[in-house]
């Protein structure tokens, strides 16, 4: 038989999470950010829980073209544009909207040659210092597009560093009214915090762009967490009980002995490790399920196993499911959120480190 591990990606929790952006964002249209292959859920898995978007947004072309294979006709966004000019070609065999930040860009717009032009998204930097035009050169940019044929319909577009924390939006809100007030063009402004925390950003966004959110992560974890949101989780991660061990006190647990036992216990050995994609960083007491019953790791993670604490759950054994994140069978939720802050990360990294060998299945 397989080794008895699995991750669960959950479709119903995907149309729910969306609904969630909608609410709040009800007069915006909704980007389902699927980028890094549905941070690492796979976007043919994650397809029919996100159909209801009124658009895809992405970064690889490859990844474009795999939406468009599956029978995707609205909207794709590429959200950091092209690289090189022949990009242009498939943005237009494709149509594919794409994301204009640099002078760069613009400069293979002028150069391409094609009959259909291009919708295109002239991006801000409105203070993360990442991509996109500085404020000062933001409205000589969109006059250099406007003027191209190449170019039909521009966008405007920034993004937001601290929506998620006490730093907020404001300043950054600020910058992008005075400089494109009065330039025409549909605005996005709302990635998942700012469509969450910031109705003021939502007002002013015809796209909202929810990416950690429609996975069931709360954007500003720990301040909120997904279920103070309505947020399901999409991906569960669970195996099984392989051993089970009878520690007496004093006796150390794993490589290093970095957890030694208090007093008499019994341990239980399960196939997952950090080679299937869990942090290998998360110390002693990362919360699990144990048959849904939440209790804790024990000692550091190895490559294929790690060990939990069976005291909470006197009757688990060899067998027994543990849920790593996720919903357990019993209905129980553990929250990918709480293991990354174990593993001093975020629930994106989590998502897309679930590793190749990790047997994957759909559910409702």
């Amino acid at each position: 038989m397989p080794r008895p591990i699995q991750a669960t990606i959950h479709t119903q929790a995907f149309v729910n999470n969306l609904a969630v952006a909608r609410r709040a964002a009800p007069d915006a249209r909704v980007w389902a950010v699927v980028k890094a292959n549905a941070y690492g859920h796979g976007i043919e898995r994650v397809f029919d829980g996100l159909r209801g978007a009124d658009g895809f947004a992405l970064l690889d072309l490859a990844e474009a073209q795999r939406v468009r294979d599956l029978g995707w006709r609205g909207p794709i966004l590429l959200l950091e544009g092209v690289f090189e000019l022949r990009d242009l070609e498939l943005c237009s065999r494709l149509d594919l909207w794409h994301t204009v930040h640099c002078d760069a860009q613009i400069d293979m717009l002028a150069a391409h040659k094609t009959n259909v032009p291009h919708r295109v998204f002239l991006k801000m930097n409105s203070g993360m210092n990442r991509l996109g035009f500085a404020p000062d050169q933001y409205r000589s940019a969109w006059t250099r597009l406007n003027a191209l044929p190449q170019v039909d319909e521009i966008s405007l577009m920034t993004h937001f560093g601290n929506a998620d924390g006490p730093l907020g939006i404001a300043d950054a809100m600020a910058v992008f009214a005075a400089v494109t007030s009065d330039l025409p063009g549909e605005r996005t402004l709302s990635n998942s915090a700012a469509t969450l925390r910031h109705p003021d950003a939502v007002q002013v966004s015809d796209w909202v762009r929810p990416g950690i959110a429609i996975y069931g992560s709360a954007p500003d974890y720990p301040e909120h967490t997904a279920a103070h949101w309505g947020l399901q989780p999409t991906m569960t991660l669970a195996a099984k009980i392989i051993a089970v061990q009878a520690i007496s006190a004093g006796a150390g647990v794993g490589y290093g002995s970095n957890f030694v036992a208090q007093e008499a216990m019994r341990i239980g050995v399960v196939a997952c490790g950090y080679a299937d994609g869990y942090p290998r960083i998360c110390p002693t007491g990362t919360p699990v399920l144990v048959d849904g019953v939440r209790s804790r790791t024990l000692g550091r993670v190895s490559m294929d196993m790690l060990a939990v604490d069976l005291t909470p759950v006197p009757d688990a054994g060899q067998g027994s499911e543990v849920t790593l994140w996720g919903r357990a069978a019993n209905g129980a939720v553990l929250s990918i959120d709480e293991v990354a802050r174990q593993a001093q990360t975020v629930g994106y990294e989590l998502m897309c480190a679930l590793a190749q060998r990790v047997p994957v299945v759909v559910a409702e």
